[in-house]
């Protein structure tokens, strides 16, 4: 049995995630984890709900039993407890600094919760953990988003997974659920780039194509190891 793990479903990123990985077969299930559910179903699909920064002692048997009246979730809780399933953990949870309302709120939502996630992802049995970064990530970083970014992809790396994807696009195209003026500002002067082929790490790239290329490296055969993935990869990756 093959499951995914995913955190951030309902952002950018993330439903373009779901979509590709409801639709790829070597997926039974597709468990989306979040502080509320989402307004979808399909049959693959099983929500997790409640506070994730207290996710380390969710009883997420419970919560998944909970929703099967007849048991057909047996065989996927059977499979975690026993460590019997292959499990890929997908976060693309995320916020920006004006929507959290401080760097605080900032740095413990793409930051802690982030990396609560992936620490029980773990314990669930996951090997592989890919994540949606920012393009200039590095915990050296003079900028506090870049900052951010590259600690929570150094921590995700100490946690111990089989193989860890660091995913960095560029600036990211598709339907936000909320109006952003300076990104719909520079989509408007680099979208060009896309048109004309140019500068593949720093043109803009759509959310389909990141989505595309984390389940594409999710299901190739990797080492252990962690790698970082450009947007220009990505992109190759996507094709």
């Amino acid at each position: 049995m093959k499951i995914a793990l995913i955190s951030g479903a309902s952002g950018l990123v993330g439903k373009e995630v779901l979509h590709q990985l409801f639709k790829n077969e070597a997926y039974d299930y597709v468990l989306s984890i979040g502080r509320r559910k989402l307004a979808i179903k399909q049959k693959k699909l099983v929500q997790i709900e409640g506070d994730m920064a207290k996710i380390a002692s969710w009883d997420w048997e419970d919560k998944i039993t909970s929703q099967s009246l007849s048991g057909e979730y047996y065989s996927l809780t059977e499979s975690l407890t026993n460590k019997t399933a292959e499990v890929h953990a997908f976060s693309s949870l995320g916020t920006t600094i004006k929507q959290a309302g401080s760097k605080e709120k900032f740095f413990a939502i793409d930051h802690d919760l982030v990396i609560a996630f992936a620490g029980w992802a773990k314990k669930l049995g996951a090997s592989k953990f890919l994540y949606v970064s920012a393009s200039g990530a590095d915990a050296k970083s003079s900028i506090f988003y870049s900052q951010t970014k590259g600690k929570t992809e150094e921590d995700i790396k100490a946690i111990g997974f089989d193989y860890v994807g660091l995913f960095r696009p560029s600036l990211l195209m598709g339907n936000r659920n909320e109006f952003r003026l300076g990104e719909q500002a520079a989509q408007i002067l680099m979208k060009p780039l896309i048109w004309l082929k140019l500068f593949k790490n720093i043109r803009p790239i759509y959310d389909y194509q990141v989505a595309k290329a984390l389940v594409k490296t999710a299901l190739a055969q990797k080492s252990n190891s962690a790698e970082i993935i450009s947007s220009g990869e990505m992109q190759d990756l996507s094709k």
